[in-house]
Parts: C-alpha cells; structure tokens; sequence
C-alpha cells in the first residue's frame, strides 16, 4: 500500500530533510585524505543528534553504525570503521535520520583528492541520472518513467544500473511501497499521485552491473572490482511537481547546494 502524505506530515519530512542537508554537507567537507570511515560516521551521529533527529541507520536490522560509507568499489551499505580515505577515493555517503517519527534520506559520492576523469565521469553521470528522474516526477506519470529515464542516461554514457538494490517509498518507515528501480519501462507500474514520497537513488558502477556482499553481511561490492557511485533525495510528488525534501534551501536546487 502507497501511503499519501497530508501537508502537515510532508512538512515535519521537509524540516527533517533540511536538517538532514546541513549534516551532508558537513561530511562532504569532512571527506579528506588520512580521515577514517569511523571519523565521519561519529561526526555524523553527533551532528544527527544536535539537530534534534536520531540516526536512523543505527540498529536497523541490525546494522552497527550511523550511516553507511562505501569507498571505491563497495556501492551501497559500507560499515564505517578504521579504513582511512586515500587520495583518489570515491566516498559514498548515505544516512538517513527520524524527526518526530518521520524519515528523511539521502546520499551522494564525494571524490576525494585527485580523482580520474573517468571516475569523476561516473559521478557526474549518476547525479546527472538522479535529475531525470525528477523530470518524470509529475502527478500522473508512472513510476516506470521515474526508473527508465535513469537507466536511459546511465546507459546512454556507457555504465550500468545496479539491479539487485533499489530505491523506495519513505514516510514513518524508511522502506514503503512502492519500490523504485533504477530500471524500467515507461508507462508502467503505479500512478504517480500528490502526498506520494520516494527516496530515489541511482546506484551506478563503471562496469558490470552485478554486485555481492561482502562476508560481513552488509557492504555491497561490484563483482569486477571496479568504482561504484550513489545519489539520492527524498522527493515528494506535489500538484507542481517534484518537491525535493532533502534540499539544503527550500527552491534551491539540492545537487547545486551540495557541490557548493
């Protein structure tokens, strides 16, 4: 079941999305060489905290850290811990926190140091992919035309959508229906109607679009070793269009007030 937001809770989401943006930021210019993966995520819980929200990722099913920081080849749901960033890493943040029983959620790939153009290629194309998605998040469009406008600009620049993971529906709970793939055929799958939230997130490797956990029960790896990267907002579907409820400034443009 789709659960339709009323304006009263996509405000509390909105408020929960900006205090969200501001930790965000903080992290991205926290991303430096010699800085380890538990660094961030302590500053993370502590920042959460201060704004008044709890860290959601702590303790869900059983997960151990705050947010998840996935470097390099690892896509989605690394465990922060004693790695340190090296020059050249792409460093994927996602974390998500609960204010007065609402979620918000977001993430994006911070290249550090002296990065590839290939590597910064795939960045740039991954959130490029995210927008499109936005494009299609108009009352009436189907979720289909959400997940292949990503597939068709990741594919169309020669990388590949993971399959295996996918975005979702957010609300009290961080997973809601319906689900959101970043794959898919236009035209199909439900309606999209005003009060509807999503956290859409474009997870795009360099190469082979297959991936595995490692033993820890957790990180997500590309199969062929190669560089992984991630964006996502939570973006609630309005009578104007999209509403992107992680922005740092309400009617600035959320990826802008990040590379900023």
């Amino acid at each position: 079941m789709i659960n339709l937001k009323t304006q009263h809770e996509l405000d509390i989401m909105r408020r929960a999305g900006l205090a969200l943006s501001k930790v965000t930021a903080e992290l991205i210019d926290a991303c430096r060489v010699g800085v380890k993966t538990a660094e961030i995520d302590r500053l993370a819980d502590r920042r959460i905290r201060e704004a008044g929200g709890r860290p959601g990722f702590l303790g869900y099913n059983g997960f151990p850290k705050s947010i998840c920081i996935s470097v390099n080849d690892e896509a989605v749901h690394g465990i922060p811990g004693p790695r340190r960033i090296q020059d050249g890493d792409l460093v994927s943040l996602d974390l998500g926190l609960v204010i007065d029983g609402f979620w918000a959620d977001m993430g994006v790939t911070v290249p550090v140091g002296n990065v590839s153009a290939e590597n910064m290629r795939l960045v740039k194309v991954t959130e490029e992919a995210f927008w499109k998605a936005v494009e299609q998040c108009v009352p009436g469009n189907r979720l289909g035309d959400v997940s292949s406008a990503v597939q068709r600009h990741v594919e169309a620049a020669g990388f590949s959508v993971i399959r295996q993971f996918v975005g979702h529906g957010i609300g009290r709970n961080m997973h809601e229906d319906p689900q959101v793939p970043n794959f898919g055929r236009p035209g199909t799958g439900p309606e999209l109607k005003p009060g509807m939230t999503l956290a859409i997130e474009p997870m795009v490797n360099l190469g082979s679009p297959d991936v595995y956990i490692k033993p820890d029960g957790w990180t997500v790896c590309t199969v062929d070793g190669l560089p992984s990267s991630y964006y996502e907002h939570t973006v609630a579907i309005t009578k104007e269009g999209a509403l992107i409820l992680t922005a740092a400034e309400a009617g600035l443009p959320a990826d802008r007030a990040l590379a900023g």
